[in-house]
């Protein structure tokens, strides 16, 4: 079990566009583990390889909690190939610490990709998954949550975060599970 350190907000390695993955290779397994446990250990619904430095196109989403890897999705090069409906979703990030805002998305999504084993993989999700997946595929294009929320909204974040870290104020992180 390797739990790697997660990127925080403002670290700019977040507003990366990550690259895609060209072949799964062993390297590319143990990041995924890595992922899964990192992302378990925080605890978060899902998680970007940009959130532990690695910018290539990974995510890990697992948004059954009381059964930890039942449903867990491993997605390479994921992307969005239909997008309906639309719904508000309170978000929170494991990158962006101690702030949760309501976030508009669409309601249901059909994403595809690839498994570590390099099939496809089809997911069409809705209500949580839905949101989770597009969070994810939403950093792999070096985007963040508080970037799809009022400029007001964010820039009292930013300005709270700021004064924070210059005060040496140690950040309080939000118990409730992080997407």
């Amino acid at each position: 079990m390797a739990i790697r350190g997660i990127v925080k907000y403002p670290d700019l390695t977040l507003k990366q566009a990550c690259l895609p993955v060209t072949a799964v290779t062993g390297e590319t397994v143990r990041l995924i583990r890595d992922m899964v446990d990192t992302m378990y250990a925080a605890p978060g619904v899902g998680l970007a390889a940009i959130q532990v430095g690695v910018p290539q196109r990974i995510i890990v989403v697992d948004i059954d909690v009381e059964q930890p890897g039942k449903n867990l999705l491993k997605l390479i090069n994921p992307e969005i190939r239909r997008a309906e409906g639309e719904v508000t979703w309170e978000e929170g990030c494991l990158s962006v610490v101690d702030f949760t805002a309501e976030v508009r998305r669409a309601a249901r999504v059909e994403v595809v990709g690839l498994d570590d084993r390099e099939r496809e993989v089809k997911v069409d999700a809705e209500g949580l998954l839905s949101v989770a997946l597009q969070h994810e595929i939403d950093h792999l294009d070096g985007k963040l949550f508080i970037d799809r929320i009022s400029r007001l909204k964010r820039n009292l974040y930013t300005r709270k975060l700021k004064k924070m870290l210059r005060t040496g104020k140690p950040l309080r992180e939000n118990p409730r599970l992080m997407i």
